[in-house]
């Protein structure tokens, strides 16, 4: 094989290597976008069928510190938009944090009929369980412990709380049957397999606002993927199936505060 045809081959094999890399990316999520960014990934596919997407679900403040430590995520899904705030102050992100939807809590249960209780029906002696998520690094159980104190119900019921790691993990704890009620994301008690029971939304004065935010990570900056999938997440598509699962779409003027 003669010289140059050698420099073509390879170049063009680097062409293809990077094209490759391009197509690949991997997603750090928060868990109460479990069923509704699974729906958005397979509507990206259907127009972009090369794409690999990998989606990572967890809590928001867990995945924060992982992507400080290094983990080789492109894009990271928040459910609290401080969290990716405070990357792109520290310099672990190379986009502005970008609101992209806004949450709410709901009280659910597999056990009982729960459509018609408040949060101060929590103290009945028949929810013996009550089920958030962590509050420590997780939104939703930080909104769900701001609701619970700012109803006064906080004091009287601590001691029958069970805490999952995630948003998710509190929804299986509820439908397993480990805690007898849970407060958990709207996204998750509209999945037909939950709705069945119906839920009771939390009253959304009672809590700091979920504001949700992404940024593509430093890991992700010179991946086209990355900003061509954050770019699908403000099309119509996209906002439908949010809307579907609950989701509040967030005006131009939203913020974090």
């Amino acid at each position: 094989m003669s010289y140059w045809r050698r420099c073509l081959l390879l170049c063009c094999m680097s062409v293809w290597s990077l094209s490759a890399v391009s197509e690949t990316i991997t997603m750090a999520a928060a868990s109460d976008l479990r069923f509704a960014l699974d729906d958005i990934v397979a509507q990206y596919q259907t127009h972009h069928g090369n794409a690999s997407i990998r989606v990572i679900y967890g809590s928001s403040g867990k995945m924060t510190t992982q992507i400080r430590h290094g983990a080789p995520y492109d894009l990271f899904f928040s459910a609290d938009i401080r969290f990716p705030e405070t990357l792109y102050h520290d310099g672990f992100a190379v986009t502005t944090p970008s609101v992209y939807a806004l949450g709410r809590i709901v009280l659910w249960s597999a056990r009982h009929d729960v459509t018609d209780l408040s949060l101060e029906d929590l103290t009945s002696p028949m929810f013996r369980r009550i089920a958030i998520a962590q509050p420590e690094h997780a939104p939703y159980g930080m909104r769900a412990k701001e609701a619970l104190l700012a109803s006064g119900v906080w004091p009287k019921i601590e001691h029958k709380l069970v805490y999952g790691e995630n948003i998710a993990q509190t929804a299986q704890m509820a439908e397993s049957g480990a805690a007898d009620v849970a407060i958990i994301a709207l996204s998750l008690a509209l999945f037909p397999r939950l709705a069945e029971r119906g839920y009771v939304l939390i009253d959304e004065s009672l809590h700091q606002p979920l504001t949700q935010g992404y940024v593509i990570t430093r890991h992700g900056a010179d991946n086209p993927l990355a900003e061509q999938f954050a770019q699908f997440m403000k099309t119509d598509t996209a906002h439908r199936i949010m809307q579907h699962y609950g989701f509040i779409m967030p005006s131009s003027d939203t913020h974090s505060d």
